[in-house]
């Protein structure tokens, strides 16, 4: 029995591996949720090599993706950080919002401000999926919305896609 040690995860078995395993790690002054997701109970030492330098390196995944946010929030034809603001602002009174941001600043939008708040809560990683290997979720705060920007990317942070779910 062939055994891989995952930061986090500690030692799994390569040649028995359980669908699901999930634990939370501290994350920027937050503690945020990793999954792993295996559709298969075998996996090769490539694969889960991939998984272990993700793991390693989520925060310049995280500076990856913030990017992906940011540029996704400057184009037209953009729609997923947008709609996610967009809603937001439209939906939670602004009582529930000032918590996240200061409405009497002039010399910043509330939107952007938002923007600014969109923190990762979870990474779930699909190993057997090259295109999606990666899902990272970002909140402006789990206590206030079940909404999520979602992101996939491949093992190397490509962006597959983006979209705001719930």
């Amino acid at each position: 029995m062939a055994e891989y040690t995952l930061p986090y995860f500690g030692n799994l078995s390569t040649d028995n591996l359980e669908e699901y395993y999930a634990v939370n790690m501290a994350f920027n002054g937050t503690e945020i949720q990793l999954d792993l997701n295996f559709e298969e109970k075998t996996i090769d030492l490539t694969t889960m090599d991939n998984a272990k330098r993700l793991l390693e390196t989520i925060g310049e995944f995280d500076a990856q993706n913030q990017k992906y946010m940011l540029d996704d929030y400057h184009d037209e034809d953009g729609d997923a950080v947008k709609l996610y603001l967009e809603h937001h602002l439209a939906e939670i009174g602004k009582e529930e919002l000032s918590t996240l941001i200061n409405f009497d600043d002039k010399t910043s939008e509330p939107e952007k401000q938002l923007l600014e708040q969109l923190k990762l809560v979870r990474v779930g990683l699909y190993l057997h999926d090259e295109e999606s290997f990666a899902i990272f979720d970002y909140s402006i705060g789990e206590d206030i919305t079940n909404y999520l920007v979602i992101i996939k990317t491949d093992m190397n942070g490509t962006l597959d896609y983006m979209v705001m779910e719930s």
